[in-house]
């Protein structure tokens, strides 16, 4: 049945009304949970003092938020508004060789930050890649990139590159690892582009300007070869009507939804709560459930903020980056699942749908989901937490292409076709909502623990069965109905605009 299929008025407030109760109720639990556990040893760690405006302590229990918006605020600051300022002197005067201009600056700023020994490691890198692009062998590609991306996340070649670099200071680890795998996720895009064109190869320094772009280079996101090279080569730079505007509008966001984060944090401890597996055993099945669920909505967040903002400065250089992550509250199928946008992009076009196709064949999906879910543990890093997680996942992408086979089959395909189109949408909703709590629990075993989530799951489907289970399904099942209630809207929108510019 079409996206466009449409409930009635009465039935769609009933939703949410329903949900808005839910989530209210979920989180007054968690508050209350936040505020009693506030001064519990077991969250000495997780838990310091915040803004003496709200008189409570604060959930930093995120390494990486910590990192971005307190620690290393002022120094990100500086290194982002080098460039911006570097990059628009140079689009204003010779805009033929800004990439030369961000390519210097990048090199400076990794040769700064991190010493000419990192900086040594990641050309010998590129070179290696360079050397193999040029024998135009896609297989060769794929194995030369996976074994040097090998090199940094598996040990003992990780540990015996990083021993190369001296200092210490606490963002080390970070930039090491972050560098090194966009470099590699770069240099095999660079590599397969090469091998695919038909005439010559790229130059090595097509490669270097495109790996030392700074604001890409040690966090992401990643953008590919062809799409980075085209837009960067161009040298009448326009920009669209209030493209200045949005980008003005889309940093204001970002710096509202930074303090918002903030402000949360003070509040709702979502992030240390699920430490203490006996503490958070004593939360009702609602705030527990709800306790998950955010945990993976605020992990939307962190994504949407962080490429959000390495986004703008692209867009101020004249470029269209990766869009940040599709929101987690939007989504109810695996397909569509991811938080890295730059990385998800990376990963259809060179593996999923090279091998996919168009994702019809039930024997070549399986090959691709597997492929794909095995390069994905290899950039996250092998260890028995990503293996579960690639494995859960990899069979949650499969298993809906299997049930819309199955039910594609007699008799369920006639009986879809004789029933009307909103009885199909509410069918097909309550499916939905089942694979919304498999995405959930699926994915905070890699954003919190194994143990968390085992736990989460029991509560919810076995000491919780048959109410707990029923109502949270049934509460989903409302928010699954309001989800296709905007996909409509926009189905539609987006006719309009495609009737518009026919005529």
């Amino acid at each position: 049945m079409g996206v466009k299929t449409m409930l009635p008025s009465y039935e769609l407030g009933f939703y949410a009304l329903v949900v808005t109760s839910a989530v209210v109720y979920s989180s007054s639990g968690i508050f209350e949970a936040s505020r009693d556990s506030m001064n519990r040893k077991a969250f000495r760690d997780g838990i310091k003092p915040g803004w003496h405006y709200f008189g409570r302590k604060m959930d930093v229990a995120d390494f990486e938020w910590m990192m971005w918006f307190t620690s290393f605020r002022n120094v990100i600051i500086f290194a982002l508004s080098g460039h911006v300022l570097f990059g628009k002197i140079c689009s204003m005067t010779v805009p033929q060789h800004r990439a030369v201009v961000y390519m210097l600056y990048g090199v400076l700023a990794v040769l700064g930050s991190m010493g000419l020994v990192y900086l040594m490691i990641i050309l010998s890198h590129c070179l290696v890649l360079y050397s193999v692009a040029l024998a135009k062998q896609k297989w060769l590609c794929y194995v030369a990139g996976l074994c040097c991306l090998a090199s940094f996340k598996v040990e003992p070649f990780s540990s015996w590159q990083s021993g190369f670099v001296t200092g210490a200071f606490d963002l080390q680890d970070v930039l090491f690892y972050g560098g090194s795998s966009f470099t590699i996720m770069r240099c095999m895009s660079f590599a397969l582009e090469s091998s695919e064109r038909k005439e010559g190869i790229y130059s090595i320094f097509d490669l270097l300007k495109y790996n030392f772009y700074l604001p890409f280079f040690f966090f992401g996101p990643v953008m590919t070869f062809d799409q980075f090279h085209a837009q960067v080569s161009t040298r009448e730079l326009r920009r669209k009507d209030d493209e200045m505007r949005n980008i003005r509008v889309h940093a204001l966001l970002h710096v509202g939804a930074i303090i918002a984060v903030d402000i949360f944090f003070h509040f709702f401890y979502i992030l240390t709560l699920p430490s203490d597996l006996k503490f958070v055993n004593r939360l009702s099945d609602w705030s527990l459930a709800g306790l998950a669920y955010s945990n993976l909505v605020y992990d939307w967040v962190k994504a949407a903020v962080m490429f959000g903002v390495i986004n703008t400065i692209a867009r101020l250089d004249h470029l269209d980056p990766p869009q940040p992550p599709k929101c987690i509250t939007m989504l109810y199928v695996f397909a569509e699942t991811h938080f890295d946008r730059g990385i998800n992009d990376w990963l259809c076009k060179y593996v999923y749908d090279h091998i996919g196709e168009n994702h019809d064949n039930i024997m070549k999906e399986l090959v691709a989901t597997i492929a794909t879910f095995a390069v994905t543990t290899l950039w996250l890093g092998p260890c028995e937490i990503v293996y579960i997680w690639s494995v859960f996942n990899c069979f949650g992408l499969n298993f809906e292409l299997w049930v819309q086979k199955f039910f594609q089959q007699e008799p369920f395909a006639k009986l879809e076709a004789k029933m009307s189109a909103a009885m199909s949408r509410r069918i097909r909703a309550v499916f939905g909502a089942a694979n919304f709590w498999a995405i959930v629990l699926y994915n905070i075993l890699a954003l919190n623990s194994l143990e968390f989530a085992l736990l989460v799951t029991k509560r919810l489907l076995l000491t919780g069965f048959p109410v707990s289970t029923l109502s949270i399904w049934f509460i989903t099942y409302c928010g699954v109905q309001l989800i296709k209630e905007r996909e409509r809207i926009l189905a539609i929108e987006e006719e309009k605009c495609d009737k518009a510019k026919v005529e």
